[in-house]
């Protein structure tokens, strides 16, 4: 097979192939792994036990020259590809002008830039504004102090097997337990849990799950103390859970006509990376806040918040805000990495790189009753594993098949409420020959395990 150097969208040329000359991790990278295991808190892990150098394209290099293939962007951030050649430019000329103003001290006209891209691109035709932070999380928090603000109620629901973020109010909103929250409470109040839409277990059409929910939130909290309704459209960190068809709308509707705040948390789904600019799009919903992050500025930290103009104003001058929110160098990023997204064809690629992924893993479940589920959209497809007999999930087979990957030089990550499920979540910058050599380890992986 040929191993051409220059990426398909971008990025820094390297050789576009998975190569091993050492075992992972080798002699750098292990001493790289004793200086972490020394001066970073043990709290803060890792996945794949390399000293990344580069990455672009599909691959990751490391300090011992093995070249592994990227299946993970960095958990959907690297979306545009690594170190793509326009976002570098754009950081290259942004930092030479300057690093930092504080954007509430004194403006500057690349954070206006990003909100009205993501004014214009975001679901929905009314009247939009937006704000900006540093992180998911972040965004999460001001989603939720915005629809407070804005309705003058304070309950928020979220649901099962959801992810929103680290900080104490998104860890009351996510629903895992381990590592996420386990023994840092007390948490946020007024935060509530409903059921979510979750096919391959509970069975119900969209009807029957939202029905299910809204039930709940109506007797146990009540619609007019509820200021906003929080939803992944599709559920990252619990596992790529894809909801039925219908239910997504009719919880959208329920909130509009109980004058509840639908905020669509798209950090992770969010910029072409379904198939769609938004995945929101795919389920015809139009949300009143909509919260970016991950893929928005290449690989620079950059969040934010965007939604009807009426509920963005609701706070009182002042009320939103950080220091490095917006920052002039992520925002330069961030109006480079939109463009790709735009004018790069990417929305298209992960499409693309979608059928090639459910293609090739609907062949395996076929083969393998193991693998209970393929689910997904565009370029964010996952597998759940699970014990052919029972249909229980098999968390130990689903680490056992991504540690067998990553030793092979193929980086998947795992996620899941019950951690059976291995995501894929390539950069919309790799070929289809090494997606398809990626896919290959990993069924190698698989039959071996």
């Amino acid at each position: 097979m040929s191993t051409p150097t220059t990426t398909l969208l971008g990025g820094p040329t390297l050789p576009q192939q998975r190569s091993l000359v050492t075992a992972i991790p080798g002699p750098r990278s292990q001493e790289l792994l004793a200086r972490k295991a020394s001066a970073v808190a043990s709290g803060v892990a890792h996945t794949v036990p390399i000293e990344a150098v580069a990455a672009g394209g599909g691959v990751v290099v490391d300090a011992d020259g093995n070249s592994l293939i990227d299946l993970g962007s960095g958990i959907a951030v690297t979306s545009v590809g690594n170190a793509h050649p326009a976002v570098v430019a754009a950081v290259q000329n942004a930092v030479a002008q300057m690093t930092h103003t504080c954007f509430m001290i004194s403006p500057y006209e690349s954070y206006v830039a990003v909100a009205e891209r993501l004014n214009r691109l975001t679901p929905g035709d009314h009247a939009k504004k937006s704000a900006l932070f540093n992180s998911g999380a972040e965004a999460v928090e001001n989603a939720v102090k915005i629809a407070r603000r804005f309705t003058g109620r304070q309950a928020v629901v979220a649901f099962d097997h959801a992810y929103h973020g680290r900080t104490n109010l998104t860890m009351a909103l996510t629903a895992k337990s381990m590592p996420y929250k386990s023994g840092f409470g007390p948490f946020a109040s007024e935060v509530y849990r409903a059921p979510a839409s979750y096919p391959f277990r509970d069975g119900l059409s969209g009807a029957e799950a939202a029905a299910k929910a809204i039930s709940l939130i109506e007797k146990q909290i009540g619609a007019d103390n509820l200021a906003a309704v929080i939803i992944e459209p599709i559920q990252g960190e619990g596992g790529f859970i894809v909801p039925a068809d219908g239910f997504l709308p009719a919880v959208v509707d329920w909130c509009r006509a109980n004058g509840v705040v639908f905020i669509a948390d798209e950090v992770q789904t969010g910029f072409a990376r379904t198939g769609a600019m938004f995945a929101s799009e795919l389920f015809g919903i139009v949300p009143d806040l909509i919260t970016t992050a991950k893929g928005i500025a290449g690989g620079m930290p950059l969040a934010a918040v965007t939604g009807r103009a009426e509920i963005m104003d609701a706070t009182h001058a002042g009320g939103l805000g950080g220091t490095y929110g917006g920052n002039p160098v992520a925002c330069a990023a961030a109006v480079a990495s939109i463009d790709a997204f735009e004018n790069d064809g990417l929305v298209g690629r992960a499409t693309e790189i979608g059928e090639v992924l459910r293609a090739r893993l609907d062949a395996l479940q076929a083969a393998d009753p193991r693998i209970g589920d393929v689910r997904g959209r565009g370029a964010m497809i996952a597998a759940e594993f699970v014990d052919p007999v029972t249909g229980a999930p098999d968390a130990a087979l689903t680490s056992a098949v991504a540690k067998a990957a990553i030793a092979e030089g193929v980086i998947v990550l795992t996620c899941g409420t019950y951690g059976n499920v291995i995501r894929f979540l390539p950069p919309l910058s790799i070929s289809d020959e090494l997606l398809g050599e990626g896919l290959d380890v990993v069924a190698a992986a698989l039959a071996a395990a």
